[in-house]
């Protein structure tokens, strides 16, 4: 694919952004009906496979877990979410955009990050009304 057929990608399918490829099984936890559901569905269409959820009982390829500020503790989400993927396997973080009910404060996300063990390595706008953090286990940290 070009450079130039890799943008306009990433125009018209948010989920293009976050690095997910052909066949990867993504969990997705914390979902509610205010989740954003084109990237939900950009997400199914690079993979070519459904999003599974909690009850999903086999390792995933990475994690999508929609967290908003009522939603309890991020860092036992964070350990949650950690538990379902192997090692390096990136945990997307969804969490409401400035201003939105629900937001979570950054420095809150990189405490939580930092207590769960795992590094923020990226941040993207994921929709009208998310942003997403791509958390790692440090030693995969310089990947992508």
């Amino acid at each position: 694919m070009s450079a130039t057929a890799d943008h306009a990608e990433e125009r018209t399918n948010p989920a293009a952004r976050l690095g997910f490829q052909p066949g990867q099984v993504v969990q997705e936890l914390g979902y509610d009906e205010d989740a954003e559901q084109e990237l939900r569905e950009g997400i199914e269409a690079i993979t070519g496979q459904d999003l599974v959820d909690e009850g999903y009982d086999d390792v995933a390829d990475a994690v999508l877990l929609w967290f908003r500020e009522d939603d309890g503790d991020l860092t036992d989400a964070l350990v949650d979410a950690t538990t379902m993927i192997d090692p390096g396997a990136p945990v997307w973080l969804m969490t409401p955009k400035t201003g939105r009910e629900g937001y979570v404060e950054p420095s809150e996300i990189g405490e939580a990050a930092q207590t769960a063990g795992l590094a923020q390595t990226s941040s993207v706008s994921a929709g009208k009304d998310w942003s997403g953090s791509r958390l790692v286990t440090p030693k995969a940290a310089g990947k992508k």
